[in-house]
C-alpha cells in the first residue's frame, strides 16, 4: 500500500511518517487517518479503497 500511494498519489515521505505514526496511535486506518488530516482527499480515499479490496 505504501508504494501505491508514493506511486500513485504522490504522497511525500513525510506524510506518510504522520500518517502511520498517526495510525498506529489512534489504531485506526492509515487511509482514514490520511483523509482526516487533510494528506489525501475524498476521492483519493476512494482511490485507496478501491486499491485496498483488489489487493488485499
Amino acid at each position: 500500500m505504501l508504494r501505491f500511494l508514493r506511486s500513485s498519489l504522490g504522497l511525500s515521505e513525510n506524510a506518510l511518517g504522520l500518517g502511520l505514526k498517526q495510525s498506529q496511535l489512534e489504531q485506526a486506518p492509515l487511509p482514514v487517518v490520511l483523509w482526516r488530516f487533510g494528506l489525501i482527499s475524498l476521492e483519493q480515499l476512494d482511490q485507496v479503497l478501491q486499491w485496498q479490496d483488489l489487493h488485499l
